[in-house]
């Protein structure tokens, strides 16, 4: 009897595996798009608190489909992309807007993922730098010498 449940067991499985695989592999798409950046990462290098915090990432369609860009997300609050909602052309360039935060002081290290419709779905670009104090201008002193005072006590 614990043979005659036992061979059921493991031809139930055996179906269910071979029910759970895929047949149909999908093939790649040769017209898909293609991401080309201008570059994966940025460095503001040592920038002052409150300063212009903005860079542009240039990218191009290098495939034979308009790209699309699904979503945009950066690795936090401070970090924030822009870029056009309307498909880009095959051959076609256009860019991509990050703009970080700079009233946070210290190093930082952020990456911005990009989803979208291309043969590699999921590119990730980098931002580093580090934001400084501004600096503090200090106002001259008065020297005033009582001496040479025009008005004398």
């Amino acid at each position: 009897m614990n043979k005659i449940v036992l061979s059921i067991a493991f031809a139930l499985t055996f179906t269910l595996n071979l029910m759970g695989q895929d047949v149909d592999v999908k093939k790649a798409n040769p017209n898909a798009p293609t991401i080309s950046l201008d570059k994966d990462e940025y460095d503001y290098g040592t920038i002052y608190q409150n300063s212009e915090g903005e860079t542009y990432f240039v990218y191009k369609n290098e495939g034979k489909e308009p790209l699309i860009f699904s979503r945009v997300k950066s690795s936090c609050g401070c970090t924030i992309p822009k870029w056009s909602r309307m498909p880009l052309m095959p051959g076609q360039s256009d860019t991509l807007k990050v703009r970080y935060d700079t009233k946070r002081l210290g190093s930082f290290h952020k990456s911005i993922t990009i989803m979208s419709n291309a043969t590699v779905p999921r590119k990730v670009i980098k931002i580093k730098g580090k934001v400084i104090p501004e600096p503090t201008a200090n106002m001259p002193t008065k020297n005033i010498d009582e001496k040479f005072s025009p008005i004398n006590k």
